[in-house]
């Protein structure tokens, strides 16, 4: 096992530049990814770096020298033969051949586009324009970079017991977490922690404890990197992104109404089974659940992301039932800044209801809280979204107001299109 303590102390990044690979990034980037290849390879989208911790002056933080050094090396990355052999020929989630030859044979030749870096007072203004299936690989990989840049300011000011001593304790903090999810009965859950993870080497310690201590009940883990590495699944269906720029894409009122089916719509045409997850947030849930054809209501289940989680499941479970669905047969992943409490809670709360899983992220993978002086090293919530398609501003809501994003008219519109009315605020963490 690799002793991280020594590792970073000698901090030869030329050994450890935080993004490896081009497969070090999500699963669900790369089945979205083929998904846009396909239907939307003309789309052009803005990526946009958002601090939502404004109090984090990550300007200050990490030197710009190295920021772009680590997005350059970045840019000079392509798939290995093991890496490409693995997407073409291993099997995830029951199928062979998830990736189409066609896509393969573009991502094998793809070295990430150009990226825009810009000093804004004490925060960076980080963007990345072109083809929207290019562009959108970027996501992941800024933001690790980022974030491991900062865990790197501060790390490299530490002395070499200082930094056995920290390790030691994130590492029991991790393991006394661990210990307690021993204790569910009919646990799964799976590792969603890359984006905002102290490190590459942390997450990969982290998924290694949940491999050895949870047994069964670890699912997998969303890095394409580590899944190949620790024959381990990779786990991801969609995200937010896609009906972002579907509905940014919408020429009228009507047709953003209809833009967030549409998105299913040609995801129901490439996956079956376990990807069939609904992710019903991105302009409230209840409103979404609401206004879905029937067909919807076949899928395998719901992802909750943002709002009051146990809210988010009742949601689910009585439009399942309203629709004549059985919900014990239905699967409610909860993902959003999930941490051990909270999980004991739900799967308390919702086991024999429904399948219950979990994706564990930040508070798994970068769970520093407390650990340092002046708590240099808590997470904080950095994201990168798609800023406009096409030239339009594109609009978040979710279910939790505190995480809309978009101009103002732009969600007050969207919010009379999709009649959410008031939403509770609910304070963003991670």
């Amino acid at each position: 096992m690799v002793d991280i303590a020594t590792r970073v102390y000698n901090h030869k990044w030329k050994i450890d530049p935080i993004v490896r690979s081009l497969i070090d990034t999500d699963f669900y980037k790369l089945l979205m990814c083929q998904s846009v290849f396909r239907n939307k390879p003309q789309t052009n989208v803005v990526f946009s770096l958002i601090n939502r911790s404004n109090h984090v002056p990550l300007a200050k933080l990490v030197d710009e020298g190295e920021l772009r050094e680590q997005l350059d090396h970045i840019r000079s990355l392509s798939l290995s033969r093991g890496e490409s052999t693995w997407l073409r020929g291993n099997m995830f989630y029951g199928k062979r051949q998830m990736f189409r030859p066609d896509f393969m044979e573009w991502f094998e030749n793809l070295r990430l586009p150009p990226y825009h870096l810009e000093r804004k007072g004490d925060q960076y203004e980080l963007t990345f324009e072109g083809k929207w299936h290019e562009v959108m690989l970027w996501e992941i990989p800024a933001l690790a970079v980022i974030m491991e840049l900062r865990s790197r300011a501060v790390l490299n000011e530490m002395r070499r017991f200082e930094l056995q001593v920290l390790y030691a304790r994130a590492m029991t903090r991790v393991w006394e977490k661990i210990e307690k999810l021993q204790k569910l009965e009919g646990l799964s859950i799976a590792d969603f922690g890359t984006r905002r993870r102290h490190s590459f080497l942390w997450q990969d310690w982290c998924v290694q404890a949940m491999i050895e201590g949870l047994g069964d009940a670890f699912t997998g883990t969303s890095n394409c990197l580590i899944a190949m590495r620790r024959e381990v699944e990779a786990i991801g269906t969609n995200a937010h992104e896609l009906p972002m720029v579907y509905c940014a894409l919408a020429e009228n009122d009507e047709e953003l109404a209809r833009a967030p089916y549409e998105v299913l719509s040609d995801w129901h045409e490439e996956h079956e089974g376990n990807l069939r997850i609904i992710l019903p947030d991105t302009y409230g849930t209840k409103g979404f659940l609401e206004n879905a054809p029937d067909w919807l209501a076949g899928w395998t289940g719901v992802r909750v992301d943002s709002g009051d989680p146990a809210e988010g499941a009742e949601i689910a479970i009585n439009w399942w039932k309203s629709r004549g669905e059985d919900p014990t047969q239905k699967r409610i992943i909860f993902s959003d800044a999930l941490d051990v409490d909270k999980i004991i809670e739900l799967h308390k709360q919702f086991s024999g209801r429904t399948k219950v899983s979990f994706g564990w992220g930040t508070l798994l993978t970068n769970d520093f809280r407390g650990l340092v002086p002046g708590d240099r090293l808590a997470p904080f919530s950095l994201v990168c979204k798609a800023a406009s398609a096409n030239g339009r501003p594109t609009v978040k809501l979710s279910d939790n107001p505190e995480k809309a994003m978009g101009p103002k008219d732009e969600i007050e519109r969207y919010k009379r299109v999709f009649h959410v009315g008031k939403q509770k605020a609910i304070k963003v963490e991670v």
